[in-house]
Order: structure tokens, then sequence, then C-alpha cells
């Protein structure tokens, strides 16, 4: 289930909620405030590769010549 952001209209508070794709978060409330129908903002993305030593890393030095590790 997808991550999405969320900006309340009354506090201006940014809070995560999970949802299904597609959903339009008038359902939810805000967890500081309890105003209804928050704003969904747009975030980062966040993407990470493996590299050979086992750890992560967010660079293309762990995809090796043939693009993948």
């Amino acid at each position: 289930m997808p991550i999405y952001e969320y900006r309340c209209r009354g506090c201006g508070h940014v809070f995560e909620a999970y949802q299904k794709i597609g959903a339009d978060g008038t359902e939810l409330k805000c967890p500081q405030c309890a105003a209804s129908a928050p704003d969904k903002i747009f975030s980062t993305i966040a993407a990470t590769n493996k590299s050979g030593s086992g750890g992560y890393t967010s660079g293309a030095s762990g995809c090796g010549s043939g693009g993948f590790s």
C-alpha cells in the first residue's frame, strides 16, 4: 500500500497516510487538530539500489556494467 502525504487546511500540519492507490483522503482527519479533508501534496520518491557490499546506496554505483547487480 502506498504512502501519501497530506497537508491540513486548518493548521498546515504535514502528515503521511497509508492508503489504497487512488484514494483521495476525504475520509482523513489531521492528527494534530482533527480538521477533515486535508490536501494531498506531492512528495519526493525515495529509491535505493543494493550495492555489492550488502548495503544500500542511493547512487548508480551498485548497478554494475549490465545495469543490474
